[in-house]
């Protein structure tokens, strides 16, 4: 299953540019292939770039990893939940509140990354415990329809999204 097969109405076109980013991409493949990724370009990244603002208030490297950390955590919520036919509407999240109080500056890269590490392993597990009819399943978050599939390519195109931004805002100085 790719994009391809996402119909306009299985998300909020507010996220059409992370859906973008996962164009083309086979949904557990992306996953893996994201994983393998994100670990080798923050490696890569020195502690200089980790604690970097281009601009005052502007989230650090880490910051950023911390930040896909969480947001793929509650899009796996709300895909477990909308796959197992839960209605209840779910809200968004305040992004800056979750990086001020995630204290991210404060752990070492090492541990970060198998933080993420893990989380992707989940997912990875969650969404192929998912059958074709649970992938195709809507429910409402942040105020609009999402299905269970249309969450695992938004996970993928949030990351390259993110890592692009790295590239473009600090490692271009």
């Amino acid at each position: 299953m790719t994009t391809k097969d996402l119909l306009p109405n299985e998300y909020l076109s507010t996220y059409s540019s992370y859906i973008n980013y996962a164009a083309n991409t086979e949904m557990i493949e992306g996953l893996i292939k994201g994983k393998m990724a994100v670990i080798s370009f923050y490696n890569e990244l020195s502690e200089h770039i980790l604690e970097y603002r281009y601009e005052d208030h502007k989230w650090r490297p880490i910051d950023i990893l911390n930040h896909i950390i969480d947001t793929e955590r509650i899009f796996a919520y709300r895909a477990l939940r909308f796959a197992r036919q839960d209605t209840t509407p779910l809200s968004g999240f305040d992004e800056n509140r979750y990086a001020i109080e995630s204290a991210a500056t404060k752990r070492p890269i090492k541990d970060m990354l198998q933080d993420y590490e893990f989380t992707r392993d989940s997912t990875i597990a969650l969404f192929k415990s998912f059958n074709s009819e649970m992938l195709k399943r809507k429910g409402i978050a942040s105020g609009g329809e999402v299905s269970v599939r249309a969450l695992a390519f938004l996970i993928i195109g949030h990351e390259k999204h993110h890592v692009q931004i790295i590239k473009e805002r600090y490692l271009q100085k």
